[in-house]
């Protein structure tokens, strides 16, 4: 007890053994979820994609409703609110691709417009304190759209990568314009390693285009190459939403 106390509640921000647990833990439910999926017959496919992205920025909503004490419990922290949003997102899932089934309407469709309600309603209770990290984000981000945008690349691999490109930048600006300070072990490293704030975005570039091409180098299996490649868009679409969401309320 003492050693989950240590690493996992009186500590500020994260270290290599919580790090470490959460990834495991992300890693056991992709497959859980993917095997899931195949047993459905749910397509892994851009509607799948479509119909989740809503509810990938209520999460986010949510941890910054909680951040800022509007919400309360444990239940809206990190990680605990992954879990929330999950069984929620998947219980959505279930319902409309039973939907789909009785009704032959597209589930994708039903579940994007409840996703939607939801998002925009905890939308509501965030105060644009902040409208300059808007400009900062345009500034910083936009460069890296427009290059995705003329290079000869899968839809997919752009998507993932401008995903999280938008975390680091997003990051990046919440370090070194507004002060912040970064609670994750590895891009701390990386900061600290090269001696600049912006060390991260270019690693983490370089790290993502090297994933994704060994992806599609090395494997043939079309869902699973999507899947994944999903798995690294959520991931950075949640938590660079969150951190653009906390600047615009707080600061």
């Amino acid at each position: 007890m003492d050693w989950f106390q240590n690493y996992f509640v009186n500590t500020i921000g994260y270290n290599i053994v919580n790090t470490t647990t959460y990834a495991l833990i992300l890693v056991a439910m992709a497959y859980l979820v993917f095997y899931t999926l195949k047993k459905l017959k749910i397509k892994i496919d851009k509607n799948l994609i479509f119909a989740i992205i809503p509810y990938v920025i209520f999460g986010s909503t949510l941890r910054v409703l909680r951040d800022a004490n509007i919400l309360k419990g444990y239940l809206f922290t990190t990680p605990l609110i992954y879990f929330l949003v999950f069984g929620f997102a998947f219980s959505m899932l279930l319902i409309t691709n039973f939907i789909q089934k009785k009704k032959k309407y597209p589930y994708h469709k039903i579940m994007f417009i409840i996703g939607v309600i939801f998002f925009i309603s905890a939308l509501f209770f965030i105060d644009i304190a902040n409208i300059s990290v808007i400009k900062y984000v345009l500034l910083f981000f936009v460069p890296w759209l427009l290059f995705l945008k003329i290079i000869p690349w899968k839809i997919e691999n752009k998507l993932a990568t401008a995903a999280q490109m938008f975390d680091a930048n997003v990051t990046f600006i919440s370090l070194y314009f507004f002060g912040y300070f970064e609670q994750h072990v590895l891009p701390n490293y990386i900061i600290n390693l090269f001696g600049h704030v912006y060390s991260f975005v270019i690693v983490k570039f370089i790290a993502v285009v090297s994933i994704l091409y060994l992806i599609d180098r090395f494997s043939d299996d079309k869902e699973i190459n999507t899947y994944i490649k999903m798995i690294i868009a959520i991931l950075a679409l949640a938590t660079g939403t969150r951190d653009f969401l906390r600047l615009i309320f707080w600061v």
